[in-house]
């Protein structure tokens, strides 16, 4: 028989001492992404993670809101994050900071998610783009790397946020 886990016996971290703790070398980017659910849903996912940064960009909402804050459940207080106005902006100060950048899209010549493997010296930018259009061309201009997922059934792509969880988890375990 099981038993669930009560919040105490779970043994989280506080908010001040997950700021305080070490972070995966890893940077999400949001690049237009219309969805506040969405935004919360992978503010959530990157504090399960343990990821360094969240970066909105264009459209993408910023906190605070309540509609990110319904599906963040209080991410987006523990989660470092900064918007800018232009993704290709960011995607070339984050070059010029060493990171890797990495997008998840559909395009001639990605990488399957299951063959990409992080090394362990370097930072990665990982870019998910709009809910319609994708990762942008202006920062598909500064990637170093496409990754895809799979897919079997009849639709073209998954939820971004169901997008962001896969690939955190194949890219970090």
């Amino acid at each position: 028989m099981f038993r669930k886990l009560s919040t105490d016996q779970l043994n989280r971290l506080t908010i001040y001492q997950y700021r305080q703790a070490g972070k995966h070398p890893v940077a999400i980017v949001l690049d237009n992404v219309r969805s506040m659910n969405n935004v919360g849903s992978i503010f959530r996912s990157a504090d399960c993670f343990g990821i360094e940064k969240v970066y909105l960009c264009g459209i993408t909402a910023t906190p605070p809101h309540r509609d990110i804050h319904k599906t963040a459940l209080g991410a987006e207080e523990s989660m470092e994050w900064a918007y800018y106005p232009d993704t290709a902006e960011l995607c070339r100060e984050l070059k010029h900071q060493g990171y890797t950048l990495i997008a998840v899209e559909q395009v001639e010549g990605s990488t399957p998610l299951g063959e990409i493997k992080l090394e362990k010296d370097k930072k990665y930018a990982v870019i998910f783009g709009n809910e319609i259009d994708g990762v942008s061309d202006g920062a598909l201009n500064y990637c170093d790397a496409c990754i895809e997922i799979p897919q079997y059934g009849t639709k073209h792509s998954f939820n971004v946020s169901v997008c962001a969880g896969i690939v955190l988890w194949e890219l970090l375990h």
